[in-house]
């Protein structure tokens, strides 16, 4: 009986200690607070690395005109850690996404499902999904997710008591919808040879253009991170702009997302002894918007993206100084995997397909001056699987609520989005977590053009951006918080 006793207090004082250690690891965190930290990692790729994409053939790259970053900005309210990672690139894969996150998880043990990344978008830089397989290519993919890791790691080593804000302003003169709806038997047959679209957009020709066929969205939102005595730690900016272009063929570039972010940090300073304040440009939903409107004036390469940036961060910086940043902040964060059906081509579109890339004659002439690439798009996507596994995401930082989806999403979307959100302060990442193509609502594939056109650059079935959007709202609704 003795023993038995001897043994129930044993037990008993194990679960006190237990129960003890519990209370003072939420005290400490308690007393901890909210905390941020950011960082930055060069993911410049060598000489010879592929920027291919699905329809452009880039060539490799030949030269670096500014140098790519993965920039991180982690942050921690004593209970949730969580990493956003913005990265200079045109898209990025699942499986380098993964392989990003998995490093992280080993190294510090945030939870994978704590951390969202993305790509810019600009084309000046490498499409890491695989289109590029050479040996430097695949090299460059495993560099990529090593380098997205390091960045999250430091950014977590940095971690320091913090408040946060939100602003933004409008800026519609710099982009509109590059989707246009003309009169019925105007445009030319598509690539394969089909007549009837209503869309004069990418490689599309009409004579008689209507309107847009869809609205933009011109906020300019700002997430302001500053240190708890004032000073500014990190600006995570979003804008639903394609991107700004002016390259030259093969030389490598951040885009006007990148020199926001320098001219940021030029504008903006974190003070002595700390680390660098950090400047980050994420891509809103701009998949029918067109590059920055440069006002009928020209530029030469690489310039006009360098004015672009430094407008809208002299904009930035005036907002920010308006902003009420407050640190009784507290997070979530809302993930989940949404199956969408893939379009793959049917018998007799592969038939055309196999056909077409099997005539040798080069004086053919085509419907399309596409048609060809459209063709091995046709072969490529009846590879993929029949569905594909969408990975979504809500964030909440306070009163602010970021939605994450690994599609180039339309600004109708966004927009609706923002709408419906029980949130005050709403944007959207796109490009987040993977490649998803092109989203395009059911409407506007009826109306075609080359954002509907399948390929690997638009793939999805087309419903898929209504179930997107519905589970989007439906994690915002989950995200907790004021």
């Amino acid at each position: 009986m003795a023993k038995k006793l001897t043994i129930t207090s044993l037990c008993w004082a194990s679960l006190v200690l237990v129960f003890t250690n519990c209370l003072f690891v939420a005290a400490v965190r308690a007393e901890v607070g909210f905390r941020v930290g950011a960082a930055t990692a060069d993911i410049t790729p060598e000489l010879g690395v592929s920027l291919d994409g699905p329809i452009s053939k880039n060539g490799p790259v030949t030269g670096i005109h500014d140098r790519l970053h993965a920039r991180a900005i982690v942050f921690d309210d004593g209970q949730t850690r969580i990493a956003i990672v913005i990265c200079d690139a045109c898209m990025i894969g699942p499986d380098v996404v993964a392989a990003a996150k998995i490093a992280v998880h080993q190294r510090t043990g945030l939870r994978v499902d704590r951390m969202l990344i993305a790509a810019t978008h600009t084309h000046a830089a490498v499409r890491a999904t695989h289109i590029g397989t050479g040996t430097l290519d695949n090299k460059y993919h495993r560099q990529l997710a090593q380098r997205i890791a390091d960045a999250i790691v430091e950014a977590e080593q940095n971690l320091r008591p913090a408040r946060v804000g939100f602003g933004s302003f409008d800026k519609a003169e710099f982009l509109r919808c590059r989707r246009f709806l003309c009169k019925q038997g105007s445009v030319q047959p598509n690539p394969f040879g089909q007549s009837g679209e209503r869309i004069k957009s990418v490689s599309g020709k009409s004579a008689t253009v209507i309107e847009p066929a869809g609205p933009v969205d011109p906020q300019f939102s700002i997430l302001s991170i500053e240190h708890s005595d004032g000073r500014s730690l990190a600006v995570l900016g979003n804008f639903s702009v394609h991107y700004c272009g002016g390259y030259q063929r093969g030389i490598v570039s951040a885009d006007y997302f990148g020199h926001f972010a320098r001219a940021m940090e030029m504008e903006l300073t974190a003070g002595e002894g700390r680390s660098a304040f950090v400047g980050v440009m994420s891509n809103g939903t701009s998949g029918n918007t067109g590059s920055i409107e440069r006002g009928g004036q020209n530029y030469r390469p690489f310039e006009w993206m360098q004015v672009s940036a430094r407008i809208l961060a002299a904009q930035a910086v005036q907002t920010i100084r308006r902003i009420e940043h407050r640190e009784d902040v507290t997070l979530g964060m809302q993930e989940s995997e949404l199956e969408i059906a893939i379009r793959r081509p049917d018998g007799d579109r592969l038939k055309w397909a196999e056909d077409i890339l099997a005539d040798q004659n080069t004086n053919r002439v085509h419907p399309h001056r596409w048609t060809r690439v459209y063709a091995n798009e046709t072969v490529q996507l009846s590879k993929y699987a029949a569905t594909m596994k969408i990975k979504l995401q809500a964030i909440r930082i306070g009163p602010i609520v970021i939605a994450a989806a690994p599609c180039e999403v339309f600004a109708e979307t966004g927009l609706a989005i923002k709408k419906a959100s029980n949130h005050s302060h709403t944007f959207t990442i796109e490009l987040a977590n993977g490649y998803g193509g092109y989203l395009p609502p059911p409407e506007q594939h009826e109306l075609g053009g080359y954002e509907t056109w399948p390929a690997r650059s638009s793939f999805l079935e087309v419903q898929a951006e209504p179930k997107i959007r519905d589970e989007l709202l439906r994690l915002l609704q989950r995200v907790e918080g004021p």
